[in-house]
């Protein structure tokens, strides 16, 4: 890892993040590219490819809970760490800063609702489970 201007230069596979980590920052890729990575049993699940101008971390900067998932470095990739009170001062300086990461958060939850349909309609069709208007899934007889 090195520093060079502002952010941090991440080598490829370099983790910038670990899922299960308590958050207080938020990051920003300047250049390059990061993977956003979910752990589960010893298996990992690619969840989004993360470019330049992209943020990830918004979430612990708000509600200071764990990380949801681990993100590395794509190749060479420079991020930019912004703790909560930068943050906070910029939205003071420009408050369409706020207007840009909840339309950022709304996007993510929309694609990810629109994975979670896709993922039941695909298991409507194999016949292999439902959903009940509770959410719990159950076995066909």
């Amino acid at each position: 890892m090195s520093i060079s201007g502002l952010g941090k230069v991440y080598e490829d596979g370099e983790t910038i993040i670990a899922q299960g980590d308590v958050g207080d920052c938020m990051f920003v890729v300047q250049t390059g590219r990061v993977k956003v990575i979910r752990e589960d049993r010893g298996s990992e699940a690619q969840l989004a490819i993360l470019g330049r101008g992209d943020t990830f971390g918004v979430m612990a900067l708000l509600d200071q809970e764990r990380r949801s998932a681990t993100v590395r470095a794509l190749g060479e990739a420079r991020v930019l760490t912004v703790d909560k009170r930068t943050f906070l001062r910029r939205v003071r300086e420009d408050p369409t800063l706020a207007f840009h990461t909840l339309r950022s958060l709304g996007d993510r939850v929309r694609l990810l609702s629109a994975e979670v349909v896709e993922l039941r309609r695909r298991l409507d069709q194999d016949g292999t489970a439902t959903t009940d208007s509770a959410g719990a899934d159950r076995k066909e007889a």
